[in-house]
């Protein structure tokens, strides 16, 4: 692809954000496999990230989506404390239309050839069955089904995380740990956010919902009588008396037209990439709302992946991911002790912990 714009090359390669190792552009005319695999870091280790099938409007945002998304993974796994580097892949196109084994199987020849400088799993578009198939081809593949040898759904616990990340924003702004009796704004409750409404409604609280599939929503009415839906995220945000808003589908929910009408006090949600740019942070700051970082918060999904590298064991994972309540407030006090939002403060502490790897390297 040699029309890729200065601005993705920007982000490959500028230092500030620490720069993308490598990048690796990927087709198999065969199967009509077109992908990108962006490593950010080995600092820590192998860099580990899902693959998210999507239909981009181009290459080029496809190659600026992969470059984002793997610098998030070397955030969320830094804070983690997972032994693992930042990567991500996307494969483009509409997986409804052409997703096929062949297709698969392809990709995971390419995984292959890093030779286990990216380990991949799942993410948006991409199922534990088609991790199965990906790990026909390569060792470096996890997020697979418990048939064959792997974890299966991560979403479980990336929906606990989440709930633990909510929990300390409560301690921190309410002074208690808990969501009972505060209105929670939950924007997608598929994979992830289905689970996280039942965590709230265990929890007590007051959940409001949407999302753009209807079944999905129909689901949790059905599980959830209480539960109030409304026709879209820009109803949501302006929901009278809300308290949390739950970002839990793609990124960029929080822009310049979000952020001024949000109504809740919390945002913390599970979707990666929620700051449309940079300065989004200060702007939630400025209006006293609490910003739990979303790479974070939603670690829940990538420790589970990587503890089955090892040999999975769900209750050695779910004690890490409570975790992730601790190292929420922690960010939380960090961000007032050096005068910053908390999304700086996070990505302080994980730059610290990729640089003192990097220095002992």
């Amino acid at each position: 692809m040699t029309d890729v714009t200065d601005g993705v090359l920007h982000t490959l390669f500028r230092s500030e954000q620490g720069g993308h190792e490598q990048v690796v552009l990927c087709q198999d005319r065969a199967s009509g496999l077109k992908a990108v695999i962006a490593i950010h870091s080995t600092a820590l280790g192998p860099a580990l990230g899902g693959t998210r099938f999507y239909p981009y409007a181009s290459e080029e945002a496809a190659v600026a989506d992969a470059l984002n998304l793997s610098r998030g993974m070397s955030y969320k796994n830094a804070l983690a404390g997972l032994d693992h580097g930042g990567g991500k892949a996307v494969i483009i196109g509409d997986p409804e239309k052409i997703k096929t084994e062949r297709l698969l199987l392809a990709y995971g020849r390419f995984v292959d050839s890093l030779g286990g400088r990216y380990v991949t799993a799942c993410d948006v578009g991409t199922y534990v069955a088609d991790m199965d198939v990906v790990a026909r081809e390569s060792r470096w593949v996890t997020g697979r089904s418990p048939e064959n040898g792997g974890a299966g759904d991560s979403s479980v616990l990336t929906a606990y995380g989440v709930f633990q990340g909510m929990r300390a924003s409560a301690q921190h702004l309410w002074g208690a740990p808990t969501l009972s009796g505060r209105r929670v704004g939950v924007a997608g409750v598929g994979k992830v956010g289905h689970h996280l409404v039942d965590h709230l409604v265990t929890d007590g609280a007051t959940v409001v919902i949407t999302d753009v599939r209807e079944e999905s929503v129909r689901r949790i009415l059905d599980r959830h009588p209480q539960v109030v839906a409304v026709a879209d995220a820009d109803a949501l945000i302006r929901t009278e008396g809300l308290d949390v808003y739950a970002p839990c589908a793609l990124g960029g929910a929080l822009n310049d037209e979000t952020v001024p009408a949000l109504t809740a006090s919390v945002v913390c949600g599970a979707a990666n990439n929620q700051l449309a740019h940079p300065g989004v942070e200060k702007d939630l700051a400025d209006r006293g709302i609490l910003y739990a970082p979303d790479y974070v918060v939603n670690a829940g999904g990538v420790i589970q992946v990587a503890d089955e590298l090892h040999g999975f064991d769900f209750d050695r994972c779910k004690a890490k991911a409570s975790k992730i309540f601790d190292t929420t407030l922690a960010i939380f006090a960090r961000a007032k002790e050096d005068g910053v939002p908390p999304a700086a403060a996070a990505d302080r502490l994980a730059e610290q912990r990729m640089a003192e790897a990097r220095g002992n390297g």
